[in-house]
């Protein structure tokens, strides 16, 4: 492949000499060996004309392609989009065409009609040449078929026996997803808006639980906050996949809620050459600027470059507050030998944004005020007073060395450094203005206003060591995985909350008051450390069948230095997670397979009984499910039920308020994913959720017992379809089904209700460039998204972005 580089000619004269004989070029370096025809390339080719087709497969192989201009004039091409080896590439692009391309002995290719019986020359010889999708790796389309997420491993989806979903980078562009949690609207068992429209936090809910805390994950390393407000941020952009595992998964990542956990998959470095320039004008005076670059540095591809970034002129929905963004990702990926590689990179990441919610009270959202609706885009914060600075910066490393065909190792490691500024006012219930006439309109206009700050730093160090073997005994063949990780995280948090001494109008935006700042009720720094170690067995037998076993012991401390009431306080915990699955593979592609999985979370509550922290929380479930992958197609079903428990809560008695280790929540559903092509140009992306039960089964409060702790709604549904045409041109549609619920512990007083929101995307490809029209929210719905504590939350309007991309 890199000896092609070694040329007796320059690039552009052999362009030049060619184009004046009257046959046209594509590339433009002509390979001197036949390394050149068995290496494999990464081809982002959209439908067009034949000719500009042709041209970017050639640059992109850099090989000579030779052919008189008139065989292709008025021949289109359906594009070509993965990684293939030359011969394959030019045999799918030619297909339709009748052209058969041949090679010549200096590694050029010739391009001719063959004349009818003609045997004489020497046919293409096509290859099965795909590159085999790598689970840390890109994906060509909607359907990941590996993924790492859920065993640590590089292992087919298939053969995991937990619900897990991949969002690739194509199916979150054609969706319009610009945060994260946007990515994730068309996946079961995830709630993308539990608290309304909010600037400030990837806010989702997995099977009913908050995810957010103790946090995300970035490239299988977790993103650790201390369920304050210094939150790590991700951008979409650098990323090339987002994964959702579903369920408990402590014995793979230790302490974790037991809902699910979502893994963002960063872009890394590639041999093969790709730059992109994207340009994006959108809703809110939106203007963004990204590129992205990667390839080789030297001629023999051991060192290979990315350099992502990102910089954003935006404004927040209302207030007319900023939302900018600076955002660089540089990487090197140094193959340091065929055993071993090293991978390095960083981020910087720095936001200068206000703080946009959408609360407002019942009356006027969920009920009936006699001053009429309040409307979805009032703004009843302060847009001079709002603000949240966010800036964050990582750098890490990941090595792996492969000792031999059995035993591999490999070692992430990642530093990071935040830190938060974040003040708001947020408007809370109506102030009684004529006590003597509780209907009195006027009780129903001026609502108090809350203020509320944190100033908060976060240092966390992440360390994860892997030990890998790949083996056979007897018929049994084993993936066993040993591991010992590592996490530190220091939190440094000051904040304020309570009442701002203000009121405002919510009909006219009106303000009485003045403010003032409510006393500090945090004031604090907090050490978090995790160790853990875990060992993994994915043990095929019987040719179909494939076990999972895993376990894993962890200790977790807790040390917190109270500067308000000058005291210090300690607490460490351990404990074990066990996790058993089995699958069965059956030749036509039907997988069923079962599941037991825990979790653990330490607690921070102190028992006054004994003086010391309760025990840790824990979760456990039990899954079946079954997948089906039609064999010979790019198609994938899935049907899962589950039994999830969230067991040892700390609740509190409703008569003395004293803190018990005594609360459950008890999570049942059906969930079904399906990614299909019924035909080729038509992808298809659909999902229902099927909660009947998502109750709170034992509490010290008996008032809590038979109610939700969160919102969820018993149906939940979405539906994606998108068409491409041969001439370039793609369309798609979509909607976003959330059924009725109570809210926050059903304390609302009527159902909130049901909504449906509707997105659309349309495309066009051509030569070197890629436009894309997407609008979420197509119909700017105003619906409820959350209801709880005697404030309702308006959901996200409409956004309608434009994204031109030049790809070269």
């Amino acid at each position: 492949m890199h000896a092609s580089r070694k040329l007796p000619l320059r690039p552009v004269a052999l362009a030049l000499h060619l184009l004046c004989a009257g046959i046209a070029v594509s590339g433009g370096l002509l390979p001197s060996t036949a390394a050149a025809q068995t290496a494999t390339h990464r081809f982002d080719i959209p439908a067009g004309p034949l000719a500009a087709a042709l041209n970017q497969a050639g640059e992109t192989a850099k090989v000579l392609l030779s052919y008189d201009p008139a065989l292709v004039a008025g021949l289109h091409s359906d594009g070509l989009h993965g990684s293939y080896r030359l011969d394959d590439a030019l045999h799918r692009l030619l297909a339709a065409s009748g052209l058969v391309a041949q090679l010549r002995p200096d590694g050029s290719y010739r391009l001719f009609r063959p004349a009818v019986g003609e045997a004489t020359l020497a046919p293409l010889t096509v290859r099965a040449s795909v590159e085999q999708e790598s689970a840390w790796g890109p994906v060509n389309g909607y359907l990941a078929k590996r993924s790492a997420t859920g065993s640590k491993t590089d292992t087919p989806i298939i053969e995991t026996p937990q619900s897990i979903t991949v969002v690739t980078k194509d199916f979150a562009d054609a969706i319009g997803a610009t945060r994260l949690r946007d990515a994730m609207g068309y996946t079961p068992g995830v709630n993308i808006s539990p608290y309304g429209a909010d600037s400030r936090y990837d806010w989702i809910f997995i099977r009913g639980f908050d995810a957010s805390s103790p946090g995300y994950y970035l490239d299988g390393l977790q993103l650790r906050n201390a369920g304050t407000w210094g939150v790590w941020r991700t951008e979409n952009y650098a990323l090339e996949r987002i994964e959702i595992l579903r369920g408990p998964s402590s014995v793979l990542y230790g302490q974790n809620i037991p809902g699910g956990m979502v893994n963002a998959v960063s872009k890394r470095p590639s041999e093969v050459a790709s730059r992109e320039i994207q340009v994006q004008l959108g809703s809110f005076n939106r203007r963004q600027l990204a590129g992205d670059f990667t390839g080789a540095l030297d001629e023999d591809g051991k060192l290979l470059y990315r350099l992502t970034g990102v910089l954003r002129d935006a404004e927040l929905p209302a207030g007319g507050m900023p939302d900018d963004r600076i955002f660089v990702a540089p990487a090197l990926t140094w193959k340091i030998s065929d055993r071993t590689t090293l991978d390095l990179h960083a981020h910087y990441l720095k936001d200068q944004a206000g703080s946009y919610t959408t609360g407002a009270p019942y009356a006027g959202t969920l009920l009936d005020n006699p001053n009429g609706s309040i409307s979805s885009r009032r703004f009843l914060g302060d847009a001079d007073f709002n603000h949240f600075d966010h800036r964050q910066w990582m750098l890490g490393y990941r090595l792996e060395h492969r000792f031999d065909d059995t035993w591999t190792f490999r070692q992430a490691a990642r530093y990071g450094r935040l830190e938060a500024d974040y003040e708001a006012m947020t408007a809370s219930r109506f102030v009684t203005l004529n006590a003597g006439n509780p209907s009195d309109p006027v009780n129903f206009r001026r609502a108090r206003r809350n203020a509320f700050g944190a100033f908060e730093t976060a240092h966390t160090i992440n360390l994860d060591n892997q030990l890998q073997a790949d083996f056979t005994t007897s018929s049994l063949r084993h993936t066993l995985l040993a591991g010992l990780d590592y996490q530190r995280s220091r939190f440094d948090v000051s904040a304020y909350s309570g009442s701002s001494g203000t009121t405002i109008d919510v009909y006219d935006g009106s303000v009485l008051g003045s403010y003032s700042r409510p006393a500090t009720f945090i004031d604090a720094n907090t050490l978090l450390t995790q160790s853990g170690f875990y060992l993994q067995d994915q043990i095929k037998f019987g040719e179909r069948w494939v076990a999972t076993l895993g376990g894993r012991y962890d200790t977790a401390e807790v040390e917190t230095d109270d500067r308000l009431s000058h005291s210090r306080s300690e607490q460490r915990d351990g404990k074990f997670s066990g996790r058993a699955g089995l699958v069965y593979l059956s030749p036509n592609g039907i997988a069923p397979y079962a599941s037991y999985s825990e979790s653990f979370s330490p607690n921070t509550t102190i028992d006054p009984s004994s003086g010391s922290a309760f025990a840790p929380e824990t979760g456990r479930q039990y899954e079946v499910g079954v997948r089906y992958q039609p064999v010979g197609r790019n198609d994938r079903y899935s049907l899962a039920a589950f039994d999830l428990k969230r067991q040892n809560m700390v609740t509190y008695d409703g008569t003395t308020g004293i803190p018990r280790q005594y609360g459950e929540i008890q999570v049942r559903g059906l969930e079904l994913e399906a990614a299909f092509q019924p035909i080729k140009p038509l992808n298809v992306v659909a999902s229902w959720t099927f909660t009947p039960k998502a109750d709170v089964t034992q509490s010290a409060n008996t008032d809590e017992v038979g109610k939700q702790a969160n919102e969820v709604s018993r149906h939940q549904a979405s539906l994606w379809a998108d068409y491409r045409w041969a001439v370039g041109l793609k369309a798609g549609i979509g909607a976003r089904y959330v059924g009725t619920n109570r809210g926050t512990a059903e304390a609302a007083p009527i159902k909130v209700p049901a909504y449906t929101l509707v997105d659309a995307m349309l495309g066009y490809a051509f030569e070197r460039w890629q436009l894309a029209l997407n609008l979420r929210n197509l119909t700017d719905k105003a619906y409820l998204a959350h209801c709880g504590y005697g404030v309702c939350n308006y959901g996200d309007r409409r956004t309608v972005n434009f994204t031109a991309t030049y790809r070269w």
